[in-house]
């Protein structure tokens, strides 16, 4: 139980909610309606998996920059309270289910696979190479409502897409506010980020750029799926909460960085996720 305690710790556990409700908007989506109980269930699935097997390998391969970095040096792996070979194990055995729940949603899925695994694998080296890392990030997490998509319909269409790049917009932008944190490590471990490279003043512009963005690939996706009142309202109710995270961050004060990057953008996909529902079958 123990190990069990610092592998759900490992892996953030309690931030699901940042993508899955957004693998479920593009499935109800896709339809428009009530997918079925068992297309939920594989969905689910398969996020969970990528999501659980994607934290892994971004653990392993930082490990060493987690152990030197005095913020992150007593995170679970870094701080060696589960053995490396335990946590490669586990990256290999939920891509292993990954791709087991694709293939019982359709064929497509299961051909798109192992793209996606690629993705997730070659994310957590691109901080070696490109300040570009946090919106690589967004779009490795901007798959699960494509991914949705087309578990539901079993075909490659654009429209997901739409929302997809919302996703990939809001997690760059948290994303990005929340590296504010390592500049100098990231600066003279030769480490590349956005903060790093255009200071916390420049790092938080980018960041409400992303937003921006957020907010307008919300409002497409609305417009292309002809969605309505109840739908732009919760559209409405992500600006308001991604203009309070800027509010309460500002260059120079990074106190609350925390709470505006993950506490409360944790409500997100789940606010747009029910008033979609509420859209849908009003």
């Amino acid at each position: 139980m123990t190990k069990l305690k610092e592998f759900l710790k490992m892996i953030d556990f309690g931030h699901t909610l940042f993508g899955l409700p957004f693998a479920y908007l593009g499935a109800f989506l896709a339809i428009p309606g009530l997918p079925t109980t068992g297309q939920l269930f594989w969905i689910t699935v398969a996020m969970f998996c990528a999501r659980t097997a994607a934290l892994c390998l971004n653990r392993l391969i930082d490990r060493r920059l987690d152990k030197a970095n005095p913020r992150t040096a007593n995170w679970v792996l870094a701080a060696g309270r589960l053995s490396v070979q335990r946590v490669w194990l586990m990256v290999f055995v939920f891509f292993a289910l990954l791709f087991y729940a694709a293939a019982q949603l359709n064929p497509l899925c299961l051909k798109l696979a192992p793209l996606a695994v690629i993705v997730l694998w070659l994310y957590s080296y691109t901080k070696r190479f490109t300040w570009w890392c946090h919106l690589i990030m967004g779009i490795a997490i901007g798959i699960g409502p494509v991914g949705g998509w087309i578990a539901i319909t079993g075909s490659f269409d654009w429209e997901p897409f739409l929302l997809g790049l919302a996703v990939a917009f809001w997690t760059g932008g948290f994303d990005t506010m929340y590296a504010c944190q390592d500049i100098e490590f990231d600066r003279a471990n030769h480490l590349y980020s956005i903060p790093a490279r255009f200071g916390e003043k420049g790092a938080l512009i980018f960041s409400a750029t992303f937003h921006f963005f957020t907010l307008v690939f919300l409002s497409l996706n609305g417009v292309v799926l002809n969605l309505g009142y109840w739908y732009y309202s919760g559209v409405m109710i992500v600006m308001l909460i991604l203009v309070y995270e800027h509010w309460i961050v500002r260059p120079g004060d990074l106190r609350r960085v925390n709470f505006a990057s993950f506490k409360i953008n944790r409500y997100v996909g789940l606010i747009v996720f029910i008033m979609t529902l509420l859209d849908i079958f009003q």
